[in-house]
Order: structure tokens, then C-alpha cells, then sequence
């Protein structure tokens, strides 16, 4: 148990839980730790979904696989990063696509079952896997409201003003490549560089390799209205 909580302790579920704290939770339910190697399927979209998922080594991604054989990567996840706490307590709790690890990976599994346990024996894990849910409500209804914006420069606008709030600083760090925040916006990635490069043209953003800055942040907000 010890190797990896420090892992553990990087997880929402376990804020303002100290080592011991985390020890003595899991030491009262059951709980079941798998290895994966590089490119192995974790979970298959459509599968069952009777536990929650915790990333303590590794990377993993979830990735949405269609019949032509395309793969979209929605996500990633680093270690402290959970899945299937959502989809545990729905009515169709079937993963909504296949999550696959990236490289070597150690989870965490926890059933239904015991994550009500935890919840009813810890009011700060109670606490903390209602942030969890909120947080993901949060974060869909933003995808949505993405998706809702007709033109290009409209979901880039959005993705540099969500990161501005986010980041409270006015040069965003881009945490990830434009291949996945194009695939997060559901725009070709050579669509995407061209608009960016018309938006720097337009002193509206400067681009370095891993930043921009925001030039007429008012411009932006007002191509949302």
C-alpha cells in the first residue's frame, strides 16, 4: 500500500487527507490494483462499468474508435486522474468510449459498493467526490457550450478565454499540443494553425511554441455575445 500513496495523495478524492488518513480508508474497504502495459485496453466503450478507476503510475487515454478506424483522443490522464465516477451511479453505466493506457500503467480500482461505504464512513471523502462530480458537471457543460459556437475563431475564442480564467494570466500555457486541442474543439489541426496565425496577423494573439498571449481580450468576448 505504501508504494503508492503519494500517488493517492495527488487524487481529489483524497484533499485534505493526510498518509495515515489515506491508509486507514482503504484499509476498510476492498480495493484491487491492476498493471497494464503500453497500448493495452483498460475499458471498452459500451462496456460495464462497476468501478471507479485511479491512476497511480503511467498515462492513460480515452479515445473514441470508430468503424473507419479513425481514433480521437477526448482526453488524458496523469497519475491522480480518475475515471468511471460518473458513469458508476448512472442509470446506463456503459463507458462512453475506450480507454486505453499510454505506456506502462498502475490503477486503483474501487466498486460502487465501497465508494459508498467511504462516503458514508468520511464526511471529507463525501465531500470530495461531490466536488469531483460538480467539477466534471462543470467542465461538460463548457464542452457543450463549445460545441455550440458556429465558426472556428468563435471555439478558439472560447478555448483562450476559458484557459485565461483559468490560468489568471493574460500568456496562457498550452498544455497540450494543437493535434489535441484541435481534437478538443472538433476542428481539423490545419484549420486550427491557420486561424491562429489570421488571429496574430490581426494583433488580436502572439504565439510562441508553448504560450499566447492574449492581445485584445475584449474583441474575443465580444465575438461570444
Amino acid at each position: 500500500m505504501d508504494v503508492f500513496i503519494g500517488s493517492l495523495r495527488k487524487c481529489i478524492l483524497m484533499n485534505n487527507f493526510t498518509e495515515n488518513n489515506i491508509k486507514d480508508l482503504l484499509s476498510k474497504i476492498n480495493y484491487i490494483v491492476k498493471n497494464y502495459e503500453k497500448d493495452e485496453v483498460i475499458a471498452i466503450e459500451d462496456s460495464h462499468c462497476a468501478k471507479i478507476g485511479i491512476l497511480l503510475d503511467g498515462n492513460v487515454e480515452v479515445q473514441k474508435i470508430y468503424a473507419s478506424g479513425k481514433n480521437i483522443t477526448i482526453s488524458k490522464l496523469n497519475i491522480g486522474n480518475i475515471f468511471g465516477e460518473v458513469i458508476i451511479f448512472s442509470n446506463k453505466n456503459k463507458y462512453p468510449a475506450t480507454i486505453i493506457s499510454s505506456n506502462n500503467s498502475k490503477i486503483l480500482f474501487i466498486s460502487k459498493e465501497n465508494i459508498l461505504k467511504l462516503c458514508s464512513i468520511s464526511p471529507i471523502f463525501l465531500n470530495n467526490f461531490m466536488a469531483l462530480l460538480s467539477n466534471k458537471i462543470l467542465m461538460l457543460n463548457r464542452k457543450v457550450k463549445s460545441m455550440s459556437y458556429q465558426t472556428l475563431r468563435q471555439k478558439i475564442c472560447f478555448y483562450i478565454i476559458e484557459q485565461y480564467k483559468f490560468q489568471n494570466n493574460s500568456t496562457i500555457k498550452l498544455n497540450m499540443t494543437k493535434k489535441e486541442i484541435a481534437e478538443q474543439l472538433g476542428v481539423p489541426r490545419p484549420s486550427l494553425s491557420r486561424e491562429l496565425i489570421n488571429m496574430k496577423n490581426e494583433n488580436l494573439i502572439e504565439m510562441n511554441k508553448n504560450t499566447i498571449t492574449i492581445k485584445d481580450i475584449n474583441y474575443m468576448y465580444e465575438l461570444l455575445d
